[in-house]
């Protein structure tokens, strides 16, 4: 049975309020007065104590525990920074931002920084989302030029401008002020040098599964709300080369995807369903082959006393399935037309919606 928070020690309690928060490594060892090398070492220690598999269900069960309120930040505790002064323990935040979800982008102190040709930001886009580990040299010729690698070896020439395009001072030689970090195993961004819009997005994952599990629908569509401004206007990595991108952009659309259906049936919770159809229209017209999404519309739009309307959106979706893939609707979506049919709003098509931890993709 896993443990509980009740059966921690202090400075484990602190640890798991401090993630919780959203805090990063840096900013938990400035708080905790831990050396910054040993945060991940400690946090996976407390993982497997609490029987908890990632950062994500820690965030989770720090809010389900009470170390951490829901719209509020961590319950005040000795050491611990208070959700209005995020700076206290330590210096200035990283002032590096690089942001994925969109055409990749790096900014210094608010100001864009050009990152070189398209290859090269489809490097800088490989170690991003390498999560802070390292990425070896074949990972990055298999992410970025897939089965047809380069005539020479133009990896550390890459590597090279990018430290010169993102450094702040004398670090472009991989010296003390270098982002970009290599080792006999590969290449890696320095920890605490960069701030990624990703790690926030997983992040604010956490508050809105939370969220749910609290049963707050409202603070749910809160969260959802500031994820989903994270989101650039084009899709994830627009534009850039490679395998790796080509998964992460559909990985990210699916992700986003899901929190927008997430926040609209919290929205038809709070009988707020005019935001909910503008929300999923719009969705919709983005993803007409997306049968979950069309099923959820259809579904609103019931609710909403607008049956023809909902069977048109069937109509379109069925339309579109058939031209564009050459097949007939899910038996998913025929059960929630039909439910809508017969006027029933208990049928099967009310499981057409996002489940919680698995729609937001935070179960594996």
């Amino acid at each position: 049975m896993p443990t509980t928070a009740t059966m921690l020690g202090d400075q484990e309690r602190a640890l798991l309020s401090a993630v919780g928060s959203g805090l990063r490594d840096d900013e938990i060892s400035a708080a905790l007065a831990v050396p910054e090398e040993s945060v991940a070492e400690q946090l996976a220690g407390l993982l497997a104590r609490l029987g908890l598999r990632d950062r994500a269900a820690a965030i989770v069960h720090a809010f389900d525990c009470g170390l951490v309120v829901p719209g509020h930040g961590p319950r005040p505790r000795p050491g611990l920074p208070g959700p209005s002064a995020p700076g206290v323990g330590r210096g200035p935040g990283p002032r590096l931002r690089i942001s994925v979800l969109g055409p990749l982008e790096a900014r210094r102190d608010g100001r864009p920084l050009r990152l070189g040709h398209l290859r090269q930001q489809a490097v800088l886009a490989v170690l991003a989302l390498g999560g802070g580990r390292t990425v070896s040299r074949r990972e990055l010729l298999d992410g970025v030029w897939g089965v047809e690698p380069p005539a020479a070896n133009v990896v550390p020439v890459y590597v090279y401008r990018l430290r010169k395009a993102l450094g702040a001072g004398d670090g472009a030689d991989g010296g003390a002020d270098a982002v970009i970090a290599h080792d006999r195993w590969g290449y890696r961004l320095v920890p605490g040098a960069v701030e990624m819009d990703v790690v926030r997005l997983e992040e604010l994952l956490g508050r809105v599964e939370a969220a749910d599990r609290a049963g707050d629908p409202a603070e749910a569509v809160r969260w959802c709300a500031r994820a989903l401004d994270l989101f650039r206007g084009e899709e994830p990595l627009a534009g850039l080369p490679g395998p790796l991108a080509e998964l992460e952009r559909l990985r990210l659309t699916e992700r986003r995807i899901a929190l927008v259906r997430r926040k609209a049936e919290g929205l038809l919770r709070l009988g707020r369903s005019a935001e909910a159809l503008a929300e999923l229209f719009a969705l919709f017209a983005a993803h007409p082959l997306n049968e979950p999404v069309a099923a959820l519309l259809m579904r609103a739009l019931h609710r909403d006393g607008r049956r023809a309307d909902a069977s048109a959106v069937f109509d379109r979706a069925r339309i579109r399935l058939a031209d564009d893939l050459g097949v007939a609707p899910s038996r998913m979506l025929r059960r929630t037309h039909q439910t809508i049919l017969r006027g029933d709003e208990t049928g099967p098509g009310r499981g057409a919606g996002l489940g919680h931890g698995r729609g937001l993709g935070l179960a594996g």
